[in-house]
């Protein structure tokens, strides 16, 4: 499931890349597909039986890319697990990933696995696949274990504050 979510997610955004028209500006939204802009063209057309006939073309059109994987349809649920399974890593600001006023700053998850270095460094597993490894030097009163919950929210300079269970926070980078 994990990896067929994480597939569909690079899928979206190798398409979307691709799809993108270049702009000046860094905030410049991403350009609607020719094949949608053609269906929302069919509404001027003021005939019926003309207005009806291209519609029926251009959904045909629209209906045959999407099934050859020309163009990804989506709704706002599905960005938003995207958002959440990419937490935690550097990605460009993408149109396909929301409009940045909803972005993800904080999840819970629960701990699957956990494992310390020689130095006390602990690294954690989610359910999810999704690793992180502790940055700081912060010694906890006690180790995370399998089956505690992990608030990971957002910190200063790239790095993520994580509590487990509502204890002391740890700076976190993710692994993978």
């Amino acid at each position: 499931m994990l990896r067929s979510s994480f597939l569909g997610i690079i899928v979206i955004g190798s398409v979307a890349i691709g799809a993108m028209v270049a702009a000046k500006d860094k905030d410049a939204e991403l350009a609607r597909p020719k094949l949608f802009e053609d269906v929302v063209a069919c509404k001027t057309i003021e005939n019926a039986e003309a207005r009806l006939a291209c519609y029926d073309e251009k959904v045909a059109a629209l209906d045959e890319a999407q099934k050859k994987d020309e163009i990804i349809l989506t709704d706002k649920a599905a960005v938003k697990e995207a958002q959440r399974g990419l937490f935690g890593f550097e990605i460009p600001k993408l149109k396909i990933f929301g409009s940045g006023d909803d972005d993800v700053a904080e999840i819970e998850a629960k701990v699957q696995s956990v494992t310390a270095n020689r130095a006390g460094l602990i690294t954690i597993t989610l359910e999810d696949g999704a690793r992180w490894q502790q940055v700081d030097t912060k010694i906890l009163n006690r180790e995370p274990r399998a089956g505690d919950t992990a608030r990971i929210r957002k910190a200063s300079m790239g790095s993520y504050l994580v509590t487990f269970n509502d204890g002391p926070a740890i700076r976190m980078k993710r692994l993978n």
